[in-house]
């Protein structure tokens, strides 16, 4: 007999080039962003500093929510109804919270039913509300600086973005100045208003610049938003962080009620911006498109940490839990730590009246002229990318540069600042105050 043997080849299969298919012209041929050039420069830094990079760029927390908030977290993991999904408006426990939580600042009652969707953070909420009323074409107002994300979040659904700068003060490189000289420009807003005009973005309290809106203001951007029928997405995440009057857009007249969507946040209310829990309030013929295009976007929020907010908002509610009035002296306290430092350096800075974010003037730090910066810092870029950088280098300090939340054509009006983030513990701005001192012999007076 003979035996025979079956060969099985292992030749490796011949490959071929394949031409991806293009993706689209609104994701396509965008720019490294800031936050990847901060983080890059600053694990480059750590790697050849002698000391820690502190951190003061991002906005998020270097601590714990309240214990109240992690133990209705934690609590809500053994509930078996809070580990599948809730009802793609949001569960009706944190809906009703929600509306308690509102009614008192809005003065009547919230329809937890028809009036509140919750969202996977505020950033999920407010691309469902571009997504709901936006067509091809239709103009979004937004105010300069501005959180980067309307831009994306405008733009995707086919929207386009007018920019209205808010101008500051002209003496600010001399003096320390209040966020509310920070002022809109009512004629450049009454002259960006045009049939195409969908919508108003209004941010306040504001990041960056810490400005409470004042009624004065809101009323006049409201009156513009009736006479053309505009819907104002009020943007008021740090609505629990303000140290001066705070106003909320909805509550100004019955008209502006019906057009507004006011913007929340368990992740800035709570320190919690890991969670990605927010929400949006308004009238229910509004809500009812923003919940059907939150519905296709991301379905439902998770259910755990849904729960927990609901839970934390009870409880911050009681009579006996001083949390809300301890966290705004708090944050009073983090700015003393950390803003003494500009005071002792002679530069200036803008004194924010709500939020967690200081801009700082550089104007009068000198950077050696024969510095070598990379191209994503020098081309197509302002003068704070480059300070910015140089301080990550050589300080050790992450911070922003904000012309990053600026249109090009109004980036002059923001090169000389930096943006710092105070939502740290007090012994971290205590630790970047010792290390901005190494600032003092690039200070130009």
């Amino acid at each position: 007999m003979t035996s025979s043997t079956t060969i099985t080849s292992t030749a490796v299969p011949k490959t071929t080039s394949v031409t991806l298919p293009k993706p689209s012209p609104k994701i396509a041929g965008q720019a490294k962003d800031v936050w990847t050039i901060v983080n890059e420069a600053a694990a480059e830094a750590q790697a050849s500093l002698p000391f820690p990079v502190l951190n003061l760029g991002q906005g998020f927390f270097s601590y714990n929510p309240p214990e109240f908030a992690i133990r209705a977290a934690q609590d809500a993991l053994n509930d078996v109804s809070c580990n599948q999904y809730s009802h793609t408006k949001g569960r009706p426990s944190l809906r009703k919270a929600l509306a308690a939580a509102y009614e008192p600042s809005f003065g009547r009652k919230i329809n937890w039913e028809s009036e509140v969707v919750v969202t996977s953070g505020a950033n999920e909420g407010m691309f469902s509300a571009f997504t709901a009323f936006l067509s091809d074409g239709d103009e979004v107002v937004v105010f300069e600086p501005f959180f980067d994300q309307y831009i994306s979040n405008i733009q995707l659904p086919g929207g386009k973005v007018v920019y209205v700068p808010l101008v500051p003060p002209p003496d600010n490189d001399v003096r320390t100045v209040s966020s509310s000289e920070w002022k809109v420009d009512f004629e450049d807003l009454q002259s960006k208003i045009s049939p195409r005009t969908k919508m108003i973005v209004v941010n306040s309290p504001h990041n960056p610049v810490g400005k409470v809106f004042s009624r004065e203001e809101l009323e006049k951007i409201g009156q513009i938003a009736v006479e053309n029928n505009i819907i104002v997405l009020s943007d008021e995440v740090y609505d629990r962080l303000y140290y001066k009057p705070f106003t909320r857009m909805a509550t100004l007249s019955p008209e502006l009620q019906q057009l507004t969507l006011t913007v929340g946040s368990a992740g800035k209310t709570f320190s919690a911006t890991g969670w990605r829990v927010g929400w949006l309030i308004g009238d229910a013929e509004l809500i009812k498109y923003v919940s059907a295009a939150h519905t296709r976007i991301c379905f439902a929020v998770n259910s755990p940490l849904q729960e927990a907010t609901a839970v934390a908002l009870q409880e911050a509610a009681k009579a006996e839990n001083t949390f809300f009035v301890d966290h705004v002296e708090a944050y009073k306290q983090k700015f003393r730590i950390f803003n003494r430092i500009w005071d002792e350096l002679g530069l200036t800075y803008t004194d924010p009246e709500g939020g967690y974010f200081v801009l700082v003037n550089f104007s009068k730090v000198k950077i050696p002229d024969d510095y070598q910066f990379p191209e994503d810092v020098t081309v197509g870029r302002a003068k704070d990318f480059q300070i910015a950088y140089w301080l990550i280098k050589e300080i050790g300090v992450v911070t922003i540069p904000p012309t990053e939340f600026y249109h090009p054509e109004h980036a002059h009006l923001a090169e000389k600042y930096l943006r710092f983030a105070v939502c740290k513990t007090d012994d971290y701005l205590e630790q970047a105050v010792e290390r901005l001192r190494l600032l003092k012999p690039y200070i130009q007076h």
